[in-house]
């Protein structure tokens, strides 16, 4: 198999076979970001790919779930990414469900009936690290799309058939614009359809833009405090209603244990007061201190 370091897999699935199809991320740019600084942008090669799938194969011959790995591989055009389904039903035919990560600028380069092709041989859902609805928040993360982008791209998504997760970035708009950046988040949101809704903290990694910008004065964080009354005014504000809700290892909030809320035949507006009840309780009784010393320590998103 080739896999290209750092490799990054999705944490709610539980583990399956990963199949690379490209190295780095298109973008790189995001301002907090340090996944992908040291991986240059490419797709893998197509020998390689078909190799890869062979060698599952043989590993993996009763699967029926494939993850393609590789930053944002939906980025792929339509007549790349369909000659890899196609490989996949050819050697894998009992895989039913593949699922990816991608920019919501990926879906663009694809029609709604290209994209309703690729769900029909099995690209099920894609993760789209969207991490604020509000576009002030959006152009100084650099994110290189507008809230107006995310809502079409979803919309198409939805006409598809494919599902799709979105992130909300706990504190990417600092203490100036946090109020705008929760609730214009949870507006835009609360407009699609997502499956999953994740929730992550801001972590300042030493080697991004934004640290950068902080060391120089130009960027306020949130303390742990205001993370979570952010975090709270997002959820209160937050109507659509996906199956699974869930907080990151890098949020302020650990929820009940698990961060993990639905996908057990209930969903998140069915928890949604238990998890309000819990941010409320949280502001009372967290240790702050401690927290913050905890996401000083993160290395990763």
């Amino acid at each position: 198999m080739h896999f290209t370091e750092p490799l990054y897999s999705n944490p709610m699935i539980r583990p399956i076979p990963l199949l690379e199809v490209t190295q780095g991320c298109t973008h790189n740019k995001c301002a907090f970001c340090n996944m992908y600084k040291s991986v240059r942008f490419r797709p893998s090669p197509s020998e390689w790919v078909e190799a890869d799938i062979r060698e599952l194969a043989v590993r993996n011959p009763g699967a029926t779930r494939l993850e393609l790995v590789g930053a944002n591989p939906f980025c792929l055009s339509f007549e790349r990414l369909d000659a890899i389904m196609d490989l996949i039903n050819e050697n894998l035919p009992k895989v039913s469900w593949v699922g990816c990560a991608g920019r919501v600028t990926d879906v663009r380069n694809k029609t709604v009936n290209e994209l309703k092709m690729l769900r029909q041989k099995g690209l099920a859902a894609v993760w789209l690290g969207v991490e604020s609805g509000d576009d002030w928040t959006l152009e100084r993360m650099n994110k290189g799309y507008t809230s107006a982008d995310i809502l079409e791209q979803t919309a198409r998504l939805d006409e598809a058939g494919i599902s799709y997760w979105m992130t909300f970035l706990n504190g990417a708009a600092g203490t100036s614009h946090s109020r705008e950046h929760a609730i214009n988040s949870a507006k835009v949101f609360s407009a699609c359809n997502p499956v999953l809704v994740g929730c992550a903290g801001l972590v300042l990694f030493g080697d991004t833009d934004l640290a950068a910008q902080a060391e120089r004065g130009e960027f306020d964080p949130l303390d742990e405090r205001g993370l979570l009354e952010e975090l709270k005014l997002f959820v209160e504000n937050l109507e659509c209603d996906p199956v699974t809700f869930m907080t990151a290892h890098t949020s302020p909030a650990s929820l009940n244990g698990t961060g993990i809320f639905g996908g057990d035949g209930t969903t998140f507006q069915d928890h949604k007061a238990e998890i309000v009840s819990e941010m409320e309780s949280s502001l009372t009784y967290t240790d702050f201190d401690r927290q913050g010393q905890a996401r000083a320590m993160k290395r990763s998103l």
